[in-house]
């Protein structure tokens, strides 16, 4: 079965990807977050701590 992703509604241009984290216990968050592909576009989507936030930057981070 083929994936395919929702069309990013701000640019029309990418799609948005979900991207997951683990939480403060090391459980594993699925889709805590979704952005789009067009570097351009910038647009996402996230859940902290049970509130929704959009267009926050998604900064990637190394441990």
């Amino acid at each position: 079965m083929e994936n395919s992703y929702p069309a990013c509604l701000k640019c029309n241009i990418g799609v948005l990807i979900p991207l997951s984290d683990y939480g403060r216990e090391g459980s594993s968050l699925r889709y805590k977050a979704w952005v789009c592909t067009n570097p351009e576009c910038g647009f996402s989507i996230r859940i902290d701590n049970g509130e929704i936030s959009r267009g926050n930057e998604i900064r990637m981070t190394t441990k």
